[in-house]
């Protein structure tokens, strides 16, 4: 090749590695992330539910690729977002099990993150929904004063929260770094204890609550409802649990239409179908399966808005949506709201078993959808893919590159995102429970393996209560053949159980997969 040949080609390579860096911020997609909470991979009818319909979600699917091996890294609330933020498995962290409600921020400032490489790419960023990542410094939270460190301070511009989990204290909203309607003469306090003797509690007042409790949940009551913790004070700052998802669509909408004219992300953390499930009047009875599948039609809704306000700002065409779950299904979490009673024949975890707290499918694998008008060919992928992987995913597309230090479980897949033929997802997958120091699983191609470090399984039974089994360490499951995880196949494969005992091993002590 001759001198002239080989200019234009160097010329474009050059063009090309530098490219995303200088993107007009008119060529950049926003980004929505719609994380649904306890949602399982059969509750939605685009990926089986016959009961009951989601019309929104389904016109997500169908204009883009349905993922049937979609999954999040844990199967409880906290440490799947605090992985989906950081790019890290969270059984690396510290304090990344459930946070309790007065947890102070476990995301410390200076940590990379998913919005933090997006500011670098040029976005605008919030979070609007539920968080539960903690709030404060090592002391927890200032209920009264500035609610920092938080989201603003690992990359978010703007934030409005719900700062725990509706089934924990206190039921106030957090607008950036303060109780949202706070009154100073009537101070917030919460605590782990019973403030007086004859404060309200679900036990001493159970005969007043409108939802009773089942296990738990049974100490301070707001809106008729007991909760997990204790809090008085703050009553012009306190929300109607029917109120939530209105208010999630209410602050996104307005948030979109200010920040139209620029590149955006949006993390929009639905508290739907979490318990307590207390949807709104006009959803409640719209299902046949009681407040639990209301609740999902709920969640269908509010896709629905932001679908709608896309449209209507000439949006659609320029923003990737990413619909997600938190972790799977679970019937009966601490009310008794029929859940159980009026299941029927819907099956929550699809064709899956366990759910959530489990390291079954059914405890991580859930509804994923990505959507991208004009972009993305409608389509199903059976790419393994991961909440946990947008962090790279994203950055690499944005032309952010990624500290060595940093999402360090995180990997680009977003070839397969996008759905562009031949585009792979990752190769392997770590599945854990809740915290550090519990269950693993290990998917591999159709190979999972299953490790209980607490010799117990918890194996959610969607139609019961939840379940610990005992269990040998080590079962190994073939997926191709065996979705549900029934026949354990080790016995018959040591070979394979070996290998992936020992890369799994590998990949937890070495601190890093990336």
């Amino acid at each position: 090749m001759n001198h002239l040949c080989r200019i234009p080609v160097i010329s474009l390579f050059l063009h090309a590695a530098f490219l995303p860096a200088i993107l007009p911020a008119a060529d950049k997609p926003n980004v929505i992330v719609i994380m649904a909470d306890d949602l399982g991979y059969g509750d939605v009818s685009c990926y089986g539910a016959t009961a009951f319909e989601t019309p929104h979600i389904d016109r997500l699917a169908a204009e883009g690729q349905r993922f049937t091996s979609g999954y999040c890294s844990a199967s409880t609330c906290t440490p799947t977002r605090y992985s989906f933020l950081t790019g890290t498995y969270a059984f690396r962290g510290e304090r990344t099990g459930i946070a309790p409600p007065s947890s102070p921020a476990i995301i410390k400032p200076g940590t990379v993150t998913l919005p933090s490489l997006l500011k670098k790419a040029g976005y605008k960023t919030a979070v609007i929904g539920k968080w539960h990542l903690g709030l404060g410094g090592e002391e927890g939270p200032d209920w009264n004063g500035a609610l920092k460190p938080g989201p603003l301070e690992i990359g978010f511009d703007h934030c409005f929260l719900l700062p725990t989990t509706n089934d924990r204290v206190p039921q106030v909203y957090v607008e950036d770094h303060r109780v949202l309607n706070l009154d100073p003469a009537d101070p917030l306090w919460v605590g782990k204890k019973q403030p007086t003797p004859e404060h309200p509690t679900g036990i001493t007042h159970r005969h007043t609550l409108k939802m009773d409790w089942s296990h738990g949940h049974n100490a301070t009551i707001h809106n008729g409802i007991s909760r997990i913790g204790f809090y008085t004070g703050g009553h012009a700052a306190r929300f109607r649990d029917e109120d939530l998802a209105d208010k999630w669509v209410e602050q996104s909408v307005q948030w979109i239409e200010a920040h139209k004219k620029e590149p955006f992300f949006l993390f929009f953390a639905s508290h739907d179908i979490h318990v307590p499930r207390m949807p709104h009047e006009r959803f409640q009875g719209n299902t046949p399966l009681g407040f639990r599948a209301d609740a999902i039609v709920e969640l269908d809704w509010c896709v629905g808005e932001l679908m709608k306000t896309l449209d209507r700002l000439d949006l659609s065409e320029n923003t990737l949506i990413v619909f997600c779950s938190d972790n799977g299904p679970v019937l009966d979490d601490g009310y008794q709201d029929g859940a159980v009673e009026k299941i029927g024949d819907h099956r929550a975890a699809g064709p899956f078993s366990g759910g959530k707290y489990s390291i079954h499918e059914g405890g991580t694998r859930t509804p994923f959808i990505t959507r991208w008008s004009g972009r993305i060919e409608p389509g199903v992928s059976d790419e393994v893919v991961c909440t946990i992987d947008l962090a790279a995913s994203l950055a690499s597309f944005t032309g952010v590159d990624l500290p060595e230090g940093a999402c360090l479980d995180s990997f680009d897949v977003m070839g397969a995102l996008l759905g562009e033929k031949g585009a792979k997802g990752r190769a392997h997958l770590i599945e854990q429970d809740n915290g550090r120091g519990g269950n693993y699983g290990f998917r591999v191609g159709k190979w999972k393996l299953q490790r209980h470090d607490s010799k117990k399984a918890r194996n959610v039974v969607v139609e019961k209560q939840l379940e610990n089994t005992p269990a040998p360490r080590y079962q190994l499951f073939d997926l191709s053949t065996d979705p549900a995880e029934k026949d354990n196949v080790i016995a018959q494969h040591p070979d394979i159980a070996e290998r992936l005992q020992k890369h799994l091993a590998k990949l937890i002590d070495t601190g890093r997969s990336r």
